[in-house]
């Protein structure tokens, strides 16, 4: 960015306001070439040569600007995770690769006895079947069966342990009576009580990415993976400039097919990846943290299971400011920028944000409608 300058004092000599003239001519002479430099603004890309060009004029506008950095993605179901069996027997049936698992459905089979799934953020660690007990994982029970359209009958809240701050719901028999209700319902062996290893207790729908498990293998041991059952696009960011990357902001997704689709991140990794020596010569990889990006409407991306995606960051933004195109910019010899006036007089401007071709401008005498001689 630049700093302001001054424009040439009313009590100068003419004599001085010419020759800065002159050198604002010469530069609008010397080709397009640097004002196609200066709309770069420290960008990589190699300016096209061009002709001299004419000059004419244009307004200052107010308007929005906005900065932004395309980088690639990677699109595909992201939240991978492992699931463990536990408990003893053998693993007798998998289930296929992409295959959803929901809520009350078979997800794998020991046995030849289905292990189901529930939703949920406490794991079934011990056998449920007496009532008064109470905890979060009876709250998981209950919250599930009454999801599948059970009748559980009231269910209150435990009894408070020391320290325990969220003690959970407490077993009835009406809750026990449902259990073995759904046990019936589902082909399994109605027990009415519940034991650690027959239900898989996940966050939400899933669906399978992979197997790990072979069939015979014990049952304690990682039988597969799941995936969400969401599209997302993971993009690598140069850890020195997420800064301006949040939480919920608007991109823009430039699919295969050159399609263009909105998203928004989802998530912003914490963890810095690389910057350090990758291997015995010395080459040091970049630190890069991971973003996480899903489309607003996953229709747009309904027939991709993966793919590259042109992700578009808006990585700064300048709402309402006055704004010229970056060929009104002329380059005073003493330092800095200034606007010509048709007449032929001069404005000094600070600039400000540069974006597709224009330029924030801001100064004495400077106001929204006035007319500026410009290359573009």
């Amino acid at each position: 960015m630049s700093s302001t300058d001054s424009a040439p004092a009313p009590g100068r000599s003419r004599g001085r306001r010419v020759a800065v003239a002159a050198v604002a001519v010469a530069v609008l002479a010397g080709g397009a070439a640097g004002a196609v430099a200066l709309s770069a603004h420290g960008r990589d890309q190699q300016p096209k040569k061009a002709g001299a060009p004419s000059a004419g004029t244009t307004k200052v506008v107010r308007m929005d600007l906005a900065d932004s950095r395309t980088l690639p993605g990677a699109l595909g179901f992201g939240g991978q995770r492992t699931v463990k069996g536990t408990g003893k027997g053998a693993v007798t049936r998998l289930p296929k690769t992409g295959a959803p698992v929901s809520r009350g459905k078979p997800l794998y089979w020991v046995d030849d006895q289905p292990v189901m799934v529930f939703f949920g953020d406490t794991p079934f660690f011990r056998t449920l079947s007496t009532a008064g007990t109470g905890g979060r994982d009876v709250t998981v029970l209950a919250e599930n069966l009454r999801a599948l359209g059970y009748d559980t009958g009231p269910t209150p809240r435990a009894t408070a342990s020391s320290g325990d701050t969220e003690p959970g719901t407490e077993l009835t028999p009406a809750l026990l009576a449902a259990l073995k209700r759904w046990q019936h319902d589902t082909k399994q062996q109605e027990t009415g009580k519940l034991v650690p290893g027959h239900i898989v207790v996940l966050p939400g729908p899933y669906r399978v990415s992979g197997i790990k498990a072979q069939l015979g293998d014990p049952a304690a041991s990682e039988v597969l993976t799941v995936t969400s059952v969401r599209k997302s696009i993971r993009v690598k960011v140069d850890a020195q400039d997420s800064g301006p990357i949040h939480k919920g902001d608007s991109v823009t997704l430039t699919l295969p097919n050159t399609k263009t689709a909105p998203g928004k991140v989802t998530s912003v990794g914490q963890t810095v990846q690389g910057g350090t020596d990758d291997d015995a010569s010395g080459t040091a990889s970049e630190a890069t943290l991971q973003v996480t990006v899903e489309p607003k409407d996953s229709a747009a991306v309904k027939d991709l299971s993966s793919a590259s995606v042109q992700v578009t960051f808006t990585t700064e933004k300048r709402e309402q400011v006055l704004a010229v195109p970056v060929g009104s910019l002329l380059a005073l010899r003493e330092g800095g920028y200034a606007l010509q006036r048709p007449g032929g007089q001069l404005a000094a401007v600070k600039t400000g944000l540069f974006a597709k071709g224009m330029v924030e401008v801001s100064g004495a005498g400077v106001k929204e409608g006035d007319r500026v001689v410009t290359t573009s």
